[in-house]
């Protein structure tokens, strides 16, 4: 296996530190490993383990990726989700120009105009994430997500500068891992593992086929997954542009909307002007919400 780098490119402006900021509050021990200025992990393609690393390049409009794969296949399977991952492909001034429609937004835009939507690398890891993180604070979803990586992740060896120890658990190995003592509720742990079990017996496709309003309405029919946490999967697994989590508490918040803030249905009816882009309206609001 030989390790491959590629430049993958971008239309700025793109910010390295709003993803670096994401993945700091984010990221798994072992399972992903962040410095100053690479982002690093490991995967599973076709059944076969792999690592990748991601550099932002000084004063070029692109990023490096150094992986090891097995395969051309995998590669490229490889790079188009570093893209999205990553948010590369997207039109900056395209949604700028049509969320900047909308005065309350508009300085946001300005301040931020390149803010992008951070995307997971594999969807079912995401949207293991949510279910876990489904009423409780990030950096707690991260510390049971870093136990379930640990109790049902297969290990991986990779170089030291790497830093990877462990793949995320595969839907099978989570649908039969004892969970007792996790760290999640009883009701928490039986609808993760039922969700593991229908992506891995194939009673869930886990894709945007047949769009995101189906796969929503499917992620909704299971048991203890609500709206939220199915618009929260469609955009962060998925990088659906118009995925919006309007009762997240975030959005709510923000200081855009004064200190009353706005709720869930005002603000769902507000946000039908910001389609095909909610996603990245939302995007914004987290940023103002957290300070940006």
């Amino acid at each position: 296996m030989n390790i491959i780098t590629l430049l993958l490119p971008y239309q700025p402006p793109w910010d390295w530190q709003q993803f670096h900021s994401h993945f700091a509050l984010r990221a798994i021990p072992g399972l992903e490993s962040l410095s100053a200025a690479s982002y690093s992990r490991g995967f599973m393609i076709d059944g076969v383990p792999g690592w990748l690393q991601v550099m932002p390049l000084a004063g070029q409009n692109a990023l490096e990726l150094r992986c090891r794969v097995t395969s051309p296949a995998h590669l490229d399977h490889v790079e188009q989700r570093v893209r999205r991952m990553f948010d590369l492909d997207s039109e900056p001034e395209t949604i700028v120009r049509h969320l900047s429609r909308d005065a309350l937004l508009a300085p946001l835009l300005q301040r931020n105009p390149g803010l992008r939507l951070p995307v997971a690398f594999d969807p079912f890891e995401q949207a293991v994430r949510a279910i876990v993180g489904q009423q409780v604070a990030v950096k707690a979803a991260v510390t049971i997500v870093g136990r379930l990586v640990q109790r049902a992740g297969a290990p991986i060896e990779t170089p030291q500068a790497v830093g990877i120890s462990h793949l995320f658990p595969t839907p099978q190995a989570i649908a039969e891992a004892d969970l007792t003592g996790i760290g999640m509720p009883g009701k928490r742990v039986q609808c993760l593992q039922h969700f593991a079990a229908c992506i891995a017996d194939g009673r869930l496709q886990l894709s945007l086929q047949d769009g995101s309003a189906a796969l929503i309405e499917q992620l909704c029919a299971l048991p203890g997954i609500g709206p939220w946490t199915a618009h929260y999967i469609a955009l962060r697994a998925f990088g659906e542009s118009d995925a919006f989590p309007a009762s997240d508490l975030g959005l709510l918040k923000a200081p855009v909307w004064g200190a009353e803030g706005i709720d869930a249905r005002r603000l769902q009816l507000r946000a039908e002007a910001w389609r095909p882009w909610r996603a990245y309206a939302a995007a914004h609001l987290w940023h103002n919400y957290s300070g940006g």
